[in-house]
């Protein structure tokens, strides 16, 4: 009976939340809008403070040897908080895509101040890494201590928290629509209503809050780009074929990176060699440092192809020597002027060459095509770019270049980043066989075209051990299924399992549901 009345609950709190998810959506991204905006401000200070420590010490370099000493101070704080909370370790969008599949269970004031000032130290401190996965998971946790403050039950609790991922990539880059995307393209990987209208809701009021701190600028101001003529389609091709191989180099070297790191048994010492690093940077390549917003700026100021090379070399193994550290830190920001580096040095190719190509757009298209390789997520990366330059002239061209980017990548099987690095956390931590907790899950995953499912009686499905398929949903209507119910491409199938196999009914589900193309139909 008391199972019973658990599926009872689950099912009507469900039904009742959809009226709900836009309201609490608005409520948690007030909140993280002004989490991230406040993290936002304090990194700010820090770069405008390290830009003047650059002069300093190039007209005083005694200080140094201060600078150093400050930097040792940083690894040891980061270190503990580490050891206080592993679970702040690098972007921490593997552990909001682990706790949404049921891998991981974060403490979410724990990680919220954790987080907060691991990622204060070492992005102020100029390490090579970004705000945005800092900001993602900061943002995360304030929809978990939501849902865990107001007694929500754990399908809520999910969506809350992906209210606030959205809200966090909203306010790290004035970007609400990819914010909102992001949590159905990356970390719930299918499309879902409830979902969509509550990362909505939370992604616009956490922009609101951000545009009334940092103004309606946007991140990247590219306004004097001028759009690729049509003719000239064949470049932008060839650009997304260049970006795409640098970003498999790039996750594969991140990869091996991490490796490295791990035969350095002392987390003090694997946190402390990007620290040093970025003292040494400080003096003698100071372009490197942070996550390199400005530095894209500067590309576009027309540096020297020479330097742009150097430069794109040295970015691209401080990031990776940075982030693999496994320290707090995101890789949107630093992938994406690793792309603007790119097009920076695919423009000064052409330019030597003859061709008459805008550097902007090229930046701009690098950017594009980097995320698209690399995260694998093309349409958050679509929005996200033309958000973060304001300029939806080149959307035709983002897209296109993020297309070709993605195929690339594809065709050399690199893996997502973040898929990678999640599968890399869960091999680290062992497969522990979970008991079942009594908490009951729904489980929404949606029936493609072309499925090995589609068209099949809900009798002829082979649906895993220990759920159940509790509704059809198709269009606006839910369907009571039956044995003899036809499922169509399109349909939503509503299952409800025990939170301990979430992960498991999850993948096997899934499998059943995507599309497969039989090698005949070529």
């Amino acid at each position: 009976m008391e199972s019973n009345h658990s599926v009872t609950k689950v099912i009507k709190r469900f039904q009742d939340f959809r009226y709900k998810l836009v309201f609490e959506g608005l409520c948690i991204g007030a909140v993280a809008g002004l989490v991230v905006v406040l993290f936002r401000l304090i990194l700010g200070k820090l770069e405008i403070l390290l830009e003047e420590l650059v002069v300093y010490v190039q007209v005083h370099p005694w200080f140094m040897a201060v600078w150093f000493l400050i930097l040792l101070c940083g690894a040891v704080i980061t270190t503990l908080l580490l050891k206080w909370e592993p679970m702040i370790s690098g972007s921490g969008i593997p552990q909001l895509d682990g706790e949404i599949q049921g891998y991981f269970q974060q403490t979410w004031w724990r990680v919220l101040t954790a987080k907060f000032l691991g990622g204060i130290i070492t992005i102020g401190s100029g390490l090579s890494l970004g705000r945005e996965g800092p900001s993602i998971q900061l943002g995360a946790m304030v929809g978990k201590g939501f849902a865990r403050l107001t007694k929500r039950m754990k399908v809520e609790e999910k969506m809350l928290i992906t209210c606030g991922a959205s809200a966090g990539l909203s306010a790290a880059f004035n970007a609400p629509i990819a914010g909102a995307l992001f949590a159905l393209e990356e970390v719930h990987k299918n499309f879902s209503v409830e979902i969509l209208l509550s990362s909505m809701a939370s992604a616009i009021t956490a922009n609101f809050v951000s545009r009334n701190v940092f103004g309606l600028k946007p991140v990247f101001d590219f306004s004097g780009a001028i759009a690729i003529p049509l003719s000239h389609f064949w470049i932008v091709i060839l650009l997304g074929a260049v970006v795409g191989l640098i970003g498999v180099l790039y996750n594969f070297c991140t990869d091996r990176v991490q490796k490295l790191y791990d035969k350095i048994p002392s987390q003090f010492i694997r946190t402390l060699i990007p620290f040093m690093l970025a003292g040494l940077f400080l003096y003698f390549c100071p372009a490197v440092l942070g996550g390199g917003s400005s530095l894209v700026m500067d590309i576009a100021d027309k540096i020297p192809l020479i330097t742009l090379a150097a430069l794109l070399v040295i970015k691209f193994a401080f990031s990776i020597t940075s982030f693999g550290a496994g320290i707090p830190g995101g890789i949107f920001l630093p992938l994406l002027v690793l792309g603007a580096l790119c097009g920076g040095v695919f423009h000064g190719i052409a330019d030597a060459l003859g061709s008459d190509l805008n550097l902007g757009a090229l930046l701009i298209l690098g950017m594009a095509g980097s995320f698209a390789a690399i995260v694998r997520a093309p349409i958050t990366g679509i929005l996200l770019i033309t958000e973060m330059t304001g300029n939806f002239t080149h959307l035709m061209f983002i897209a296109l270049v993020s297309l070709t980017a993605f195929t690339v990548a594809d065709v050399c099987h690199a893996k997502p980043i973040y898929d990678q690095l999640l599968r890399r956390m869960l091999f680290k931590a062992g497969r522990v066989k979970r008991e079942e907790t009594g908490e009951k899950l729904l489980l929404e995953t949606p029936i493609h075209l072309g499925s090995p499912i589609c068209g099949k009686r809900i009798r002829e499905v082979s649906i895993p051990d220990r759920c159940l398929i509790i509704a059809v949903k198709r269009g606006e209507i839910e369907i009571v299924p039956r044995g003899e119910t036809k499922l169509e491409a399109g349909d939503g199938l509503i299952v409800l399992c025990d939170e301990a196999y979430s992960p498991e009914v999850t993948q096997m589900m899934e499998e059943q549901c995507k599309a497969v193309v039989a090698p005949d139909e070529f």
